[in-house]
């Protein structure tokens, strides 16, 4: 499968796992295509956006499962559990655009907390943490849509993990990076 098909693939495979939800039994398995791609274990997360503003966020950092299943579980989960959200009506798949961001395995980053910064690529790096039982993550893209340099990245990382913004300086405190090819649905 070429480049091209592969992605109009991969957005339609979401797609159709989020109307199953309304089109016929819910209960019934959504086939993933047979494709050694799609067979691979990998981390994914799928971004939904309405009038291009956040509908739902859900996906897996590390590579649990092959990529087909996970892509049918995130979209379901960005759809219909995204606790940010409600639940998405069958009126708002039209407006609904997918994104799916398939992740590299993320690798910690072993320096000095103060270095962490320089560590970082922006626009390339996405960033996991772990801290005292909480974590958060951030897809790369984010950086670049609010503009952060490293320190507001990692800022804003320890606040989606319900952390105060400077816990990235402290002992214990774990961070990894990943990078991501983005998939957008037109």
């Amino acid at each position: 499968m070429d480049k091209i098909n592969k992605k109009k693939e991969i957005i339609k495979l979401a797609r159709e796992s989020i109307k199953s939800r309304f089109y016929g039994n819910s209960n019934k398995k959504v086939r993933v295509p047979d494709d050694k791609f799609l067979k691979e274990k990998r981390g994914c997360f799928v971004t939904l956006t309405k009038h291009n503003e956040l509908r739902g966020c859900i996906g897996f950092p590390f590579p649990v499962l092959p990529l087909g299943e996970a892509i049918v579980s995130a979209a379901k989960s960005a759809a219909f559990s995204d606790p940010r959200f409600p639940q998405l009506s069958e009126k708002e798949i039209p407006e609904i655009k997918i994104e799916i961001s398939i992740l590299s395995v993320p690798k910690e980053i072993r320096c000095r907390n103060e270095d962490f910064s320089e560590n970082i690529n922006i626009g390339k790096d996405g960033l996991i943490c772990s801290y005292e039982g909480f974590s958060g993550l951030l897809l790369p893209q984010v950086a670049i849509e609010y503009n952060w340099n490293a320190e507001q990245f990692l800022r804003q990382l320890c606040n989606k993990a319900g952390l105060s913004s400077d816990s990235w300086k402290q002992p214990g405190f774990k961070l990894w990076k990943f990078q991501a090819e983005i998939i957008k649905e037109n």
